[in-house]
């Protein structure tokens, strides 16, 4: 990493040739029983319905379809693993901010998310997807809530920023690190992506090793 806080050209190479590998989808849990063992590091996603988590997921893989986008925001209400290289697990977490569903099924869904991030001891960290457009809203504020009490260290991942300027990007950016400024689990760095153009995800593929402690060898 460079004296300024970015990743060097080796470790957003090594990004690169990390997540050009095998990924696969691995399973669906609906309850907290039903999830895979504690063998593998794991980076969790998480995000309001419409925020583009499975782009998201697809663009860091370079795989169009392995995490399937609904046409219904909120479709996503188990917590999905997918395995890249067996060498790590990255988990879609059940969306939030869905209109059409009840107020139990809501519920049920927070509440699994909630138990995955507090029994999970390979969570490495938790990426908080925003949309660029929008920013920081109040619904937003109960995962992060949820990150802080159960200290899951997790980093806010702008989407849709292909959508705006770049100064409002910019502009975005600044914004959301002061607001997350004295959350005790939050990571002070705020990337800004495009699942649609590829921008910033050399950057969060290295944050992701990074945080998982992968090394490849050379």
């Amino acid at each position: 990493m460079t004296d300024n806080g970015e990743f060097d050209e080796d470790e957003l190479e090594a990004g690169r040739v990390l997540f050009a590998r095998e990924a696969s989808f691995l399973m669906g849990a609906v309850a907290i029983d039903g999830l895979p063992s504690t063998d593998l590091p794991e980076v969790a996603f998480a995000g309001r319905s419409n925020v583009g988590k499975s782009s998201l997921i697809n663009g860091l893989v370079g795989h169009k379809k392995l995490a399937r986008a609904s046409n219904e925001p909120g479709r996503t209400r188990e917590v999905n693993f997918f395995v890249l290289d067996e060498r790590l697990r990255l988990v879609d977490l059940p969306g939030y901010g869905w209109a059409k569903a009840s107020k139990t099924t809501v519920k049920k869904f927070q509440a699994l998310g909630h138990d995955y991030l507090r029994g999970r001891p390979n969570l490495k960290r938790a990426y908080l997807l925003i949309d660029a457009r929008h920013g920081l809203k109040d619904v937003d504020k109960e995962p992060m809530d949820a990150f802080d009490k159960a200290a899951v260290s997790y980093q806010i991942v702008l989407t849709k920023a292909d959508k705006i300027k770049p100064s409002e990007v910019a502009a975005m950016v600044a914004k959301t690190q002061a607001a997350i400024v004295k959350r005790p689990a939050a990571f002070p760095r705020v990337l800004a992506t495009s699942s649609e153009k590829g921008a910033g995800l050399p950057e969060l593929r290295a944050e992701i090793m990074a945080a998982c402690g992968i090394v490849l060898e050379r």
